[in-house]
């Protein structure tokens, strides 16, 4: 299983699309390449823009199919965080 800190890369204000990116590309995908499971650890991160969000997995979901998310868990998310993640998760599925 691979936990990935999202505070410790974005900070309390997760926008940074390109960080999110980095984080897709450098940790996620080797991951689930690798078939581990990737927990992505909002914890601390008082909110995510829409933006950072969909950076982060909206190519794994076109890519790998909407089944991924059985194995990318979402883990202390406030609801500010979860709403985000829920509009991006719903939208990539509308496309799918």
């Amino acid at each position: 299983m691979k936990t990935i800190n999202i505070f410790n890369h974005a900070g309390a204000f997760a926008e940074n699309k390109d960080i999110a990116r980095n984080i897709r590309l450098q940790e996620m995908i080797p991951a689930l390449d690798q078939n581990e499971e990737v927990v992505l650890d909002f914890e601390k991160v008082d909110a995510a823009t829409q933006s950072f969000v969909h950076a982060l997995i909206s190519d794994i979901l076109r890519n790998y199919g909407i089944e991924v998310l059985d194995r990318i868990a979402f883990k202390s998310c406030n609801e500010t965080v979860r709403k985000i993640t829920g509009i991006v998760i719903e939208y990539m599925q509308e496309g799918l």
